[in-house]
């Protein structure tokens, strides 16, 4: 039964961090934390996907004369590309998102959704 846990215990740490992340982005007033909340969830889903592509004894997929060309002594190369490309995209939005809570602060003073929403509608 204990062996079960620690087997899948990453992907307990992995729910733990996509409910915390979406805590954070569902639950939270401050523009600030909804984005942090944002980048624990997108961090969640990162480790979701490289744990899924691990295999046990296998190696790095460069062809290795004393491993033969079986494919199942290798791990598959391309979630860990695509998770690559999506740690950069999550650094983009992360900093156009900094960007725009600055505008955001600067118009209106704060960066709570309920002064923002009265705000905007007195201002219009």
């Amino acid at each position: 039964m204990i062996e079960a846990w620690v087997d899948r215990g990453t992907y307990f740490m992995t729910m733990l961090l996509l409910v915390l992340g979406l805590y954070g982005i569902i639950l939270k007033r401050n523009l600030v934390k909804k984005l942090i909340g944002l980048n624990i969830f997108q961090t969640a889903i990162f480790l979701f996907f490289i744990q899924g592509s691990t295999k046990f004894g296998a190696t790095v997929p460069v062809v290795d004369s004393r491993l033969g060309t079986g494919a199942m002594n290798y791990v598959n190369p391309l979630p860990h590309a695509l998770i690559l490309t999506a740690i950069v995209v999550s650094v983009a939005i992360t900093g156009v998102a900094l960007a725009l809570l600055i505008t955001i602060y600067r118009r209106y003073r704060s960066l709570d959704e309920r002064i923002l929403l009265e705000r905007m509608r007195q201002s219009s």
